[in-house]
């Protein structure tokens, strides 16, 4: 596999750099990101990413809204999306999984878990490359 791209979609500017550098230094994945439902959209139906990692409650178009787009597209239906969320009713496997989502991890996050938890989500193989900001 080339160097997996994967687009974080949160609103959170903060959670966004810290997932950014995370991915890119510590797994050297290539990072897309975008702050709300609709640039989510618009960024997955673009730049086709590998995985989205995908916060769940955003003003505008929340997560929940655009995960069922996302679903229902033909372009972005099969991209495996990971919830991101404060909302701990959606990390238990049956309610991600009735979603769509392959999983989903509870914000606050380690960050050093985060890599290898969404590598495991992903069945992703890992070679860490550094550690994150």
């Amino acid at each position: 596999m080339s160097t997996p791209k994967i687009l974080i979609i949160d609103d959170e500017a903060l959670i966004q750099e810290v997932v950014q550098g995370c991915f890119e230094d510590l797994a050297g994945w290539s990072v897309i990101t975008a702050n709300s439902g609709q640039d989510g959209l618009d960024q997955a139906l673009a730049k086709k990413p590998d995985a989205i990692a995908l916060d769940i409650i955003m003003p505008g178009m929340d997560g929940i809204t655009l995960l069922q787009h996302l679903k229902a597209n033909p372009v972005t239906q099969d991209i495996p999306v990971i919830l991101l969320t404060i909302a701990t009713g959606f990390t238990d496997r049956i309610s991600y999984a009735e979603l769509g989502a392959i999983g989903a991890i509870s914000k606050p996050f380690d960050p050093i878990n985060l890599v290898e938890q969404v590598a495991d989500f992903l069945g992703w193989t890992l070679d860490l490359k550094e550690k994150c900001p």
